[in-house]
C-alpha cells in the first residue's frame, strides 16, 4: 500500500467510493468522472504502479481483474450489447493514478479507434 495513492486510500476506506464489488484480490467502484453510462474501475488490492511493473507471477491477478469486469458487465446487463475494458499504461496513454486498474465501459456504442 502506498500512503500517497488514491486507490490505496480507497482500499483502506480512507476515501469514500461507490463500491460495487470486493474480494480478496480486487475491488471495483464507480468512476467519479464517467465516460459511459457504465464506467467502473476494477482495481488490484495489491499496489502495482502499472502494467510495466508486472511479472509472470501476476498473470493470475491480471486475469482475475478481467473476469471481475466480465461479471460486472453481466450484472449491469451490458454483456450482450458489448463493453470495453481498458488498462492505460503510462501518462501518454492517459494513466493518471499509478495503481493498476481496468476501466469497464459500456451502455453506449464504442468507436474504433479509441483515443
Amino acid at each position: 500500500m502506498s500512503k500517497d495513492c488514491l486507490f490505496c486510500r480507497i482500499l483502506n476506506k480512507e476515501v469514500p467510493a461507490k463500491i460495487v464489488y470486493e474480494d480478496d484480490r480486487a475491488i471495483a467502484f464507480e468512476d467519479i468522472n464517467p465516460q459511459a453510462p457504465t464506467h467502473i474501475l476494477v482495481v488490484s488490492r495489491r499496489h502495482i504502479a502499472g502494467l510495466n511493473d508486472v511479472g509472470p507471477e501476476d498473470a493470475a491477478l491480471l486475469g482475475h481483474l478481467q473476469l471481475v469486469a466480465a461479471q460486472l458487465a453481466r450484472d449491469r446487463r451490458i454483456a450482450e450489447s458489448g463493453y470495453r475494458t481498458v488498462l492505460n499504461t503510462g501518462r501518454g496513454a492517459g494513466q493518471s493514478i499509478f495503481h493498476i486498474h481496468l476501466h469497464l465501459l459500456g451502455g453506449r456504442g464504442m468507436r474504433w479507434p479509441p483515443g
